[in-house]
């Protein structure tokens, strides 16, 4: 009889880890592969075109990076609760939410502001936006061990509503010939863009520098420590005095202020004006889980995965045009690779070996 043993690794080397990531990698773009097959598309030439379509031209490069802003944002953030073993699924509500408290402040607060404040108040209202819907889940699991991928995943639900209703309600336009959307941003609060292109330069001085301040956190400080042991070992970081509570209640802040900084430069950087929430999000919140597992949640390395992701999402556009494929590609293209990057992950910490046991 044939059985399959599972051991926790004691010790991983770092090439040992890169490998696995790679094969992971490679076995999840055959899946893929596999799937455009299946389709009636010829894989090798499907992958070329998502290639070209992101980094293959100037104006392909320039809107993967316009996209990946969003996503070093977001998957910052969640490289720092997830190392603490909370699952926050929340980012996209956390992100819509951001942009509702960047958009108010825009709308109402930009006669009284001197122009250059107006920018830099947004994106802390974002940041507070994202930060208190951010708490809310950590509160109800502390308070009352409510599952948090639960609790995240339907509080984006509840913002996604809550924003139609500001648009279809009280802060629709009368200027919009009755679509549903909120004024223009004034002048003084739309950001600046690299010439030539949609790249909001205030959102991505602020997604590189959030990626090397959070990898300083997590592995300099002592806070990351704290982190980190919660993550690995929540008894023994009781054990050590580790407040628990507070330490919960600052990552999941952070994590979703991140998310809120987004939707203030998707807002100011690319709209201009507040909209249905699945046209000021392209379900980064989503795909930013992806991208921060794929950098092992090291928030230094998102900022290459953010790049991969985003090329995929510009390419699977491309795609799309060109091949006259369905929008769901892009998701089953992310879901595979994330399901294989998992894969990954348990391979790294646990052993499996083939053990034969003789029937007596």
């Amino acid at each position: 009889m044939i059985r399959f043993k599972v051991t926790d690794r004691q010790r991983i080397s770092a090439a040992t880890t890169f490998l696995i990531l790679v094969v992971s990698m490679a076995a999840g773009l055959v899946m893929i592969g596999l799937i455009f097959l299946v389709s009636g598309v010829s894989p090798l030439f499907a992958f070329n075109k998502i290639f070209v379509g992101s980094f293959g031209s100037l104006y392909g490069f320039k809107e993967t990076v316009t996209k990946a802003i969003p996503l070093m944002l977001i998957g910052t953030g969640l490289a720092l609760v997830f190392k603490a073993k909370f699952w926050n699924i929340g980012a996209e509500g956390q992100l819509l939410m951001g942009a509702i408290f960047g958009t108010w402040v825009g709308l109402n607060w930009e006669a009284a502001l001197p122009p250059p404040l107006v920018v830099p108040i947004m994106f802390a209202a974002g940041f507070v936006g994202g930060a208190l819907w951010g708490l809310i889940p950590a509160i109800l699991k502390l308070r009352f061990a409510i599952n948090e991928v639960i609790s995240t995943l339907m509080l984006n639900y509840i913002c996604a509503e809550l924003m139609t209703l500001l648009i279809v309600g009280p802060w629709k336009s009368p200027d919009k010939f009755g679509f549903p959307y909120t004024d223009d941003l004034p002048a003084a609060a739309v950001l600046s863009l690299i010439p030539g292109s949609r790249i909001h330069t205030a959102s991505l001085i602020l997604a590189v520098t959030a990626a090397l301040v959070l990898t300083l956190l997590i592995y300099q400080t002592r806070f990351g420590y704290e982190v980190r042991v919660i993550g690995e070992n929540p008894e023994a970081a009781r054990y050590a005095g580790i407040d628990f509570t507070r330490t919960t209640l600052l990552i999941m802040a952070i994590s979703g202020g991140m998310a809120g900084l987004a939707g203030v430069g998707e807002v100011a950087g690319i709209h201009h004006y507040l909209s249905y929430p699945d046209t000021i999000s392209s379900g980064y919140g989503f795909t930013a889980i992806i991208v921060a597992w794929l950098a092992k949640l090291n928030p230094l390395y998102v900022i290459f995965s953010a790049i991969f992701f985003a090329g995929i999402l510009v390419g699977g556009d491309a795609i799309q045009i060109s091949l006259g494929l369905p929008s769901a590609t892009v998701a089953i293209f992310n879901g595979t690779l994330l399901f294989f990057l998992i894969m990954g992950d348990f391979f790294t910490k646990h052993r499996v070996r083939v053990v034969v046991v003789q029937r007596a």
